[in-house]
């Protein structure tokens, strides 16, 4: 393992689904937004399906070493975007049938994202054509590691 990286597999006998999430302490992005993200990723991705059960905030927290409060913000961001409910007494859940919608709010994001690239590449004097050029050689990079 990388110094100041800790890593979890999630286990859901049931289903067999087995989740890795890993934090650094070295990332710019506060531990809390790293747990969040992977597991809102494993979501949208269909790695966690509509049902599957987190592991508890207080066992999250013993296997990865952080502190109770770090998880319970990160589940309690994940549920204020509608990727879990939590049942007192019961867990935490991914929830089921809005995965349309969240995709739509993450393509929202790229597109923003996009344009600011766009912006970026005007002010840089970057052409459309180089700029299409460059995202074709990144996405090729990004596919060629993917199948690594």
């Amino acid at each position: 393992m990388v110094p100041g990286v800790r890593d979890v597999a999630l286990r859901d006998e049931e289903e067999e689904t087995t989740l890795e999430i890993i934090v650094s302490n070295a990332s710019d992005k506060p531990i809390y937004a790293q747990i969040a993200s992977q597991i809102q990723d494993a979501i949208l991705s269909g790695e966690l399906e509509a049902g599957a059960p987190l592991p508890s905030m207080r066992a999250l927290a013993n296997d990865l070493h952080i502190s109770v409060i770090t998880t319970k913000r990160a589940y309690a961001d994940l549920e204020e975007a509608g990727f879990i409910d939590t049942v007192q007494g019961k867990g935490s859940f991914v929830c089921g049938g809005n995965r349309e919608l969240l995709r739509e709010g993450r393509l929202k994001h790229v597109e923003e994202l996009l344009e600011q690239a766009v912006r970026e590449a005007s002010t840089a004097e970057i052409g459309i054509a180089e700029l299409h050029e460059m995202l074709d050689l990144i996405s090729d990079d990004d596919a060629g590691a993917s199948l690594a």
